[in-house]
C-alpha cells in the first residue's frame, strides 16, 4: 500500500451517507471514503449477518464492537472481538464473514 497525495484530513463518520449491502442473511451498512486507490470504511453488520459471497479482496480490518466470525475457504475459522484485527492480501485467502450478535468494523482496503 502506498499512501500518497492524501492531504491531512479528518472524517466524521456520522456525516458519511450509509449504503446498505444485503448479505445472504442480514445487512451490512457501509460508510465509505476513497483516497486514491485506498478505500476506508466504517461497516456495521446487523445481528445474524452472513456474507453472500467469498471475498478475495485484501483488507486490514479492526473490530470495534460486537463479534465477527471469519471463515476461510479452506475451512479455518477465526473470531474477532473488540480490539482485535486481521489482515490478508489480495487474492491470498478467500474469506466470508458472519456475526450472530452484530459487529462494527473499521476496514482499509
Amino acid at each position: 500500500m502506498n499512501l500518497s497525495n492524501i492531504p491531512f484530513g479528518t472524517t466524521d463518520w456520522t456525516l458519511i451517507e450509509p449504503v446498505e449491502h444485503k448479505g445472504e442473511t442480514g445487512v451490512a451498512v457501509w460508510r465509505t471514503q476513497q483516497f486514491g486507490d485506498i478505500r476506508v470504511r466504517m461497516v456495521e453488520y446487523t445481528p445474524g449477518y452472513l456474507a453472500d459471497h467469498w471475498c478475495s479482496k485484501g483488507h486490514i480490518l479492526l473490530c470495534l464492537e460486537g463479534e465477527l466470525h471469519t471463515k476461510l475457504e479452506d475451512g479455518r475459522t477465526f473470531t474477532l472481538k473488540p480490539g482485535m484485527s486481521y489482515q490478508v492480501a489480495d487474492n491470498a485467502e478467500a474469506h466470508r464473514s458472519s456475526t450472530k450478535t452484530g459487529a462494527r468494523l473499521f476496514i482499509v482496503d
